[in-house]
């Protein structure tokens, strides 16, 4: 009887307890039918098979729910199946590696209507991780991209080449490419593409004897350079290479013959520069032997006064031979000077009569 009257005291407190279990349990089930009803429904009337448990097991994997079953009600719809590849947890896994999960789709769809691109899912999501666009490149694989070389963005409006004759030629050309899935992954990019085919524009242009060649058969560039397989390693296959504009440019060969002509007239008056420093160089030498020859004879001319006393300390000369060396020398003195005055005279007749 006392467990019973116990149990009478405590059952309004147990019936309260199971009252307020039984509102919280509603009250989430309120919730959770409320934020997964409407995507529940969704994926149940198109055949998505998104259950309701997944999408509270996306939520607490802090997965987006909405995205996955739009992006799977829309594969469904378009056709893809599970056999596909197109499955609830690959497209969960997908997103939880950071991929972009309705851009696949989206692209497994545009490959699918496309009916000649053979994309599956796992290379979409390959594509997608490794930063592509795989839209973009599902849409470039249908329908071909046009590319200006050179680029306008690299600030050069054309390609510029020399033929042999010298003639320069600015040309303009527009490449056609078609996206190649397979290589997509570790492929060159655009820049790659632009700037082999405006290297190989270049160097045909180069090959060409005449400018006129280039001029009367453009096509011949776009032909060469088509034969050399510039897109090779690269993620596009270039469907054509056509020119678009060539123009005459400068006269290079004309130029680089003026500057090369202007340089071996520098080289030529730099040696004869230097053949006249030379020159100078050897006269200023010469000069100055001259000048220590002239020395010597001053130094020599010194000694004979001395050799005079010494002989006659000796008696070897006596005091008459000295007077007859010092005739003889006044009378050569004389003798030099007198020439000396009918040479200057001579030189101002013969200038007066002039």
């Amino acid at each position: 009887m006392n467990l019973f009257a116990q149990m009478d005291e405590f059952w309004p407190i147990i019936v309260l307890v199971l009252f307020f279990v039984v509102v919280v349990g509603g009250l989430i089930f309120l919730g959770i039918f409320a934020r997964y009803f409407g995507l529940w429904i969704q994926s149940v009337t198109t055949g998505a098979r998104v259950g309701l448990l997944d999408m509270i097991g996306m939520t607490f994997r802090k997965v987006n729910p909405s995205v996955i079953v739009r992006a799977k009600i829309m594969a469904v719809q378009a056709g893809l199946t599970e056999e596909d590849g197109v499955t609830t947890n690959a497209l969960e896994a997908h997103y939880l590696a950071g991929g972009r999960v309705p851009l696949v789709v989206r692209a497994l769809i545009a490959a699918r209507k496309a009916k000649t691109i053979d994309l599956d899912f796992k290379l979409a999501t390959a594509i997608d991780l490794a930063g592509r666009n795989v839209l973009e490149a599902v849409q470039t694989s249908v329908n071909p991209k046009v590319i200006d070389c050179p680029n306008p963005k690299s600030g050069r409006s054309t390609l510029d080449g020399v033929a042999k004759d010298g003639i320069q030629l600015k040309a303009k050309a527009r490449v056609t490419v078609r996206a190649n899935l397979r290589k997509l992954i570790g492929g060159a990019t655009e820049e790659t593409i632009v700037a082999r085919v405006g290297e190989g524009i270049v160097t045909a242009i180069g090959s060409a004897e005449k400018h006129q060649d280039v001029l009367e058969n453009p096509d011949r560039i776009s032909k060469e350079v088509l034969g050399r397989k510039l897109d090779s390693q690269t993620a596009f296959s270039i469907v054509s290479i056509d020119i678009a504009d060539i123009d005459v440019g400068d006269n290079i060969g004309a130029r680089l013959q003026a500057d090369q002509a202007e340089a071996d007239t520098h080289v030529a008056q730099a040696r004869a520069e230097k053949r006249r420093a030379l020159a100078v160089a050897e006269e200023r030498e010469n000069i100055a032997k001259i000048e220590e020859s002239r020395a010597a004879v001053v130094a020599a001319e010194a000694e004979v006064p001395k050799a005079i006393a010494e002989a006659f300390s000796s008696q070897t000369l006596g005091i008459m031979d000295y007077y007859r060396l010092r005739n003889v020398e006044a009378d050569t003195d004389m003798r030099t000077a007198i020439s000396k005055m009918g040479t200057i005279s001579t030189s101002s007749n013969s200038g007066n009569q002039a």
